[in-house]
């Protein structure tokens, strides 16, 4: 019995120190929690802003030049600043081709007496020219467009009702009928008397020197026309088609043709090209305004009294397209200002302007269009006669010539 109990004992005994070594093994496994994995997320790179670039407040002139009064192109400031010269330029038959056209920066055609009409080109870089003209006498609204321009007008002689408008201070001529006019103009020989007499950029600046004009714009002065920045475009898109234009002149018979590849308008009149015979060109244009215009004979005369300042109706033509506008002037010396069907004043595109002043009375002689065979003529207007500003300048200048008086004095070349 006593072996039993002690066997059965020592059987305990064992089975407790087993369970107890396993109990043990246990506690001495370590069970490691797994790290989780992480998984990053790329960072989704932004879209990059769309940055509109500041349209800048004022035209970025480049330095070193200053924006053309009569062009809109950038000039050097020896040329931009100076002020122009308007010469009054015979247009009749015999007395084409005229000389240094070309490199005028705005010209006027205005008709004067005999169904003729006469061109006053504007100058600003004349520097160098030896021969322009041919160079005939004045008319009072040539006086008007050229002060427009602060220009310092050349002419040949003058027709009387002139006379009046050269003692006011707006107005600084060169004539060349003064006792000064051999040094600032000449003759050739290969033309009849009046249409051989010339001038050139020496004997203007003579000119300018002896009669102690500025050169300098004046002080208050206010540019006639409202340019595209350079290299920006106008296109009348609204405007009808006009390749083809023909400005209405008895005489000359002049018209223009669009150059679509040079975006050019070139002028022909009397049946052909009109050149330059200086620089062998034919003249052109980049824009080309017509301003229809109230006129009256002065009494007794065939001088016309064309009335400058009482504005009507027009068009502006460029790029092949053409708009009506109107036009008007405030002051017989300042700048017209012209506005579109909408009343906005239009901006011409840089480059040459051709402004033909049409009696009102002649505006159905006006035919534009694609091409000549489809120009269409503008509709008639009725002309309302210029006004008699005879007390207007009279009591602007003195002394004044009578109408009578007038009808005695010769208006020399």
């Amino acid at each position: 019995m006593k072996k039993m109990r002690l066997f059965v004992t020592l059987t305990l005994l064992g089975l407790g120190l087993i369970g107890c070594g396993k109990k043990k093994a246990e506690e001495a496994v370590v069970t490691e929690t797994p790290t989780p994995t992480v998984t990053e997320t790329a960072t989704p790179t932004p879209e990059p802003t769309a940055i509109t670039p500041e349209v800048p407040l004022e035209e970025q002139i480049p330095d070193g030049k200053v924006k053309s009064y009569l062009t809109g192109e950038y000039v050097s400031p020896e040329i931009g600043l100076r002020r122009p010269i308007a010469v009054s330029i015979n247009n009749v038959k015999d007395a084409i081709p005229s000389s240094s056209l070309s490199k005028a920066g705005v010209i006027y055609e205005a008709p004067v007496e005999g169904e003729l009409t006469r061109l006053m080109p504007i100058f600003e870089d004349y520097d160098g020219l030896e021969k322009i003209g041919s160079v005939r006498s004045c008319r009072d609204y040539f006086l008007s467009y050229a002060g427009a321009f602060d220009a310092i007008y050349v002419h040949y002689g003058q027709c009387a009702y002139a006379l009046s408008y050269f003692d006011l201070p707006q107005v600084n001529n060169i004539n060349g009928l003064g006792w000064y006019g051999d040094q600032v103009f000449y003759r050739t020989s290969d033309r009849k008397s009046p249409h051989n007499a010339y001038t050139s950029a020496e004997g203007i600046q003579k000119g300018i020197e002896t009669k102690e004009f500025s050169q300098e714009y004046a002080a208050d002065y206010t540019p006639q026309f409202k340019f595209a920045w350079v290299g920006n475009t106008v296109n009348l898109d609204k405007g009808t088609d006009a390749a083809y234009v023909e400005v209405g002149y008895p005489y000359n018979k002049p018209w223009f043709v669009y150059n679509e590849q040079e975006g050019l308008y070139y002028r022909y009149e009397y049946g052909s090209e009109q050149m330059d015979d200086v620089f062998n060109v034919q003249l052109s244009c980049k824009n080309i305004i017509m301003e229809y215009v109230n006129w009256s004979p002065y009494e007794s005369t065939q001088y016309l009294n064309i009335d400058t300042t009482s504005g009507g109706a027009g068009k502006y033509i460029t790029n092949g397209k053409a708009i009506d506008i109107t036009w008007t002037r405030d002051d017989l010396f300042g700048p017209a200002r012209y506005y579109d069907a909408d009343g906005n004043e239009i901006t011409l595109n840089t480059g040459v302007t051709w402004v033909c002043d049409v009696q009102n009375d002649r505006v159905a002689d006006v035919r534009i269009g694609a091409s000549q065979e489809t120009a269409v003529a503008e509709p008639a207007r009725e002309n309302a006669g210029a006004p008699d500003n005879s007390d207007e300048i009279a009591a602007q200048s003195q002394p004044y010539l009578s109408k009578e008086t007038l009808s005695l004095v010769g208006s020399g070349d």
